[in-house]
């Protein structure tokens, strides 16, 4: 299982980095067609019955705030998604789990594609969250796995512990560190303490998909991904990291490697 998931991410990871350093159209293109799995694998996981109306109101209300957010137009976007949430709603009669899609999935996404967009940092804000990302996955599973001990939310997630969590912002800050060597930034630690602090925002991320997942009794969002399951269960901690990254670097004025 852990030489297919190895696999699997690497196979991955080419397509996304290039689209990542290309910029744009190809990384909101990539972002859309995510997007629009992710709509997919949510209203599959939230019934056995898919609603398709629900399920197409949510997309479309994503992929119209995505393509106002290329065009810098971010905050009409949002807008967009909540419109999209109501009226999902309103289809759904009022069912949260099916409301909550647009801004589920639609937020991180808008954000990713605003961070990328910033053309100074754009490239290095996106890198370093799919390093923080991706460290704090490693870290979490590597001492999680190594030390075991108190679990974290049993109701929840019932392998995750402690010793994951605190390996996952271990591995979190030591990816913001490097970050920072590379940028040649003053300091190193005001990064790596912001990373680590990310890196257990990504935890909570996952933490919400498996409750989810354990809510309707499904093990997987999808069979997409050979070793990972869904397109959901592979980014539930980006989804987090992503918005909330988004939302700092809008209350602080700019890009958090600026001022950082």
């Amino acid at each position: 299982m852990l030489r297919q998931r190895t696999l699997s991410a690497l196979v991955l990871a080419v397509p996304v980095l290039f689209c990542v350093a290309a910029g744009r159209p190809y990384f909101d293109v990539m972002v859309a067609v995510g997007a629009a799995i992710m709509v997919w694998e949510w209203f599959r996981l939230c019934s056995s019955a898919f609603p398709l109306l629900e399920a197409i109101a949510a997309g479309i209300s994503i992929l119209a705030a995505l393509g106002l957010t290329g065009f810098d137009e971010a905050g009409y976007g949002l807008l967009v998604l909540a419109a999209g949430s109501v009226l999902v709603a309103a289809l759904s009669r009022g069912r949260w789990w099916f409301s909550a899609a647009p801004f589920y999935i639609g937020l991180p996404s808008v954000s990713l594609v605003w961070l990328r967009g910033d053309p100074a940092l754009g490239l290095e804000t996106v890198l370093w969250l799919l390093a923080v990302v991706w460290m704090s996955d490693i870290g979490a599973y590597a001492v999680g796995r190594s030390i075991g001990g108190p679990k974290l939310a049993v109701r929840l997630s019932p392998k995750k512990t402690w010793a994951g969590l605190l390996g996952a912002m271990a591995s979190a800050g030591a990816a913001g560190a490097a970050t920072a060597a590379v940028m040649a930034l003053a300091s190193v630690w005001p990064l790596a303490l912001v990373s680590a602090g990310l890196g257990a925002a990504a935890q909570a991320g996952d933490l919400f998909e498996s409750f989810a997942k354990r809510r309707f009794g499904v093990k997987d969002t999808s069979s997409l991904i050979p070793g990972h399951g869904g397109l959901l269960d592979r980014v539930d901690a980006l989804i987090v990291v992503a918005a909330l990254t988004a939302l700092i670097s809008v209350l602080g004025g700019g890009s958090m490697l600026a001022w950082i």
